[in-house]
């Protein structure tokens, strides 16, 4: 199994804090943002790494991360050269996963417990995709999954009225057909390729599976929860907790 992390965008809700850098550069706790996710993909024993940028950043993050070699890790770079949605981003990823599953997490994404459970759960599910959620006081922010018993029934994105409080956080697993889906998928009211209309394919086909993320976690892309992931993982001094 392979993996993803998803580091392009502006960053304008960071600003004037990313004027000259991309937000993942931006240290939380001792370290670099950017170091959370590979740490969290490496803990679930995945080593060959896709990271996908912006144009006007890639050369930060190479001269950062460089082969992967410091990490224990083989790391492949790839530019988004219009910002056009996490589908939009992941698409790029097709060559890389060579129709083989994968793990995707977008690079603001600060967690401090290990994903390594559920990506060993999703290596054993036959097909279709798997969600994280976590229980959010904010759920008008995120994609938010309404939920019975068993199952997600829908995502809705950014819902005015959500139907619960749990949100997708940015943790996603996808099988090989993560790309044809991507695919058939139309642009939203805002221009963009969402993630959320693929997940919501895979619930139409009933292959979508979720779990809910332990420990704690925070997006980085605003001022306050930039500086609860600081809070957070300096309170781990920046190690994953398996």
């Amino acid at each position: 199994m392979k993996g993803v992390i998803l580091a392009g965008g502006t960053g304008t809700r960071l600003y004037p804090l990313t004027k000259i850098t991309n937000k993942h550069l931006l240290p939380v706790g001792k370290e670099p943002m950017i170091f959370n996710p590979i740490k969290q993909l490496k803990s679930a024993g995945i080593k060959e790494i896709l990271i996908i940028t912006s144009m006007n950043h890639m050369g930060e993050i190479v001269r950062l991360l460089g082969s992967g070699k410091d990490f224990g890790c083989d790391f492949t770079f790839k530019v988004q050269e219009e910002a056009k949605g996490v589908a939009h981003a992941l698409y790029l990823a097709k060559a890389f996963a060579e129709c083989g599953k994968i793990a995707v997490i977008l690079g603001d994404n600060i967690a401090t417990h290990s994903i390594k459970p559920f990506v060993e759960e999703f290596e054993q599910q036959k097909k279709g995709a798997k969600v994280l959620l976590r229980k959010v006081s904010d759920p008008e922010r995120y994609g938010i999954a309404a939920l019975d018993e068993k199952k997600v029934i829908e995502i809705e994105e950014k819902p005015k009225q959500p139907k619960s409080s749990y949100a997708v956080v940015g943790i996603y697993m996808y099988d090989a057909d993560v790309f044809r889906l991507i695919e058939g998928i139309e642009p939203s009211a805002r221009g963009e390729y969402e993630i959320t209309a693929v997940n919501n394919i895979y619930i139409d086909r009933g292959e979508l599976t979720y779990n809910i993320l332990e420990g704690d976690w925070t997006d980085a892309g605003t001022f306050a929860s930039f500086r609860y992931a600081n809070k957070i993982l300096t309170k781990t001094n920046n190690r994953i907790i398996e």
